[in-house]
């Protein structure tokens, strides 16, 4: 009996004391993300524009990228702040456009989509229920529609920053 209680204790201590491999990776908790997050193409996205459709384009790129070129009518409210911004009354007074529901639809886009997947996921955690991201990002709609966009050059404080976060 005593022998089968130590084998016991030291195949559970055996067991406590491994260590659990836990880390992830990055490109891990996006793809994770992804999974739950709705996806729109720039084509779809320019017929609900041109359709003149409510629904509100959010990037989350940082300033620097936001200036040098975004989609016409987007916010620019970066990642590492939106989720003390979206839901900021004050914000959205301050940006002229009015304070969203949570309702509504929200399109959000980065450079090529991984921040925008997060973003979307953060948002959604907000009790946001319609949200999307723009597939394959800025990038994507750069290339498919390169005279749609707009800069604010002017801006810039420091000129010439180096591109900041390349997903």
């Amino acid at each position: 009996m005593k022998n089968t209680l130590f084998i016991i204790v030291t195949i559970v201590l055996f067991w406590s004391c491994q260590k659990s491999e836990t880390n992830v990776t990055v490109e891990q908790i996006v793809e994770q993300a992804a999974k739950e997050v709705q996806t729109i193409t720039v084509e779809e996205l320019k017929t609900k524009i041109d359709s003149f459709e409510m629904f509100n384009l959010i990037d989350v790129r940082e300033p620097s990228e936001h200036n040098h070129g975004f989609i016409p009518g987007s916010v620019n409210i970066p990642r590492g702040i939106l989720e003390f911004n979206i839901g900021n009354e004050e914000f959205w007074e301050s940006t002229g456009f009015y304070f969203p529901e949570t309702t509504e639809e929200f399109i959000l886009y980065c450079k090529k989509g991984s921040r925008s997947i997060l973003a979307a996921e953060a948002i959604k955690k907000l009790g946001y229920k319609n949200v999307k991201i723009i597939t394959d990002g800025f990038k994507k709609w750069e290339l498919t529609y390169p005279l749609l966009q707009e800069k604010n050059l002017d801006l810039e404080s420091h000129g010439g920053e180096a591109e900041v976060g390349g997903c």
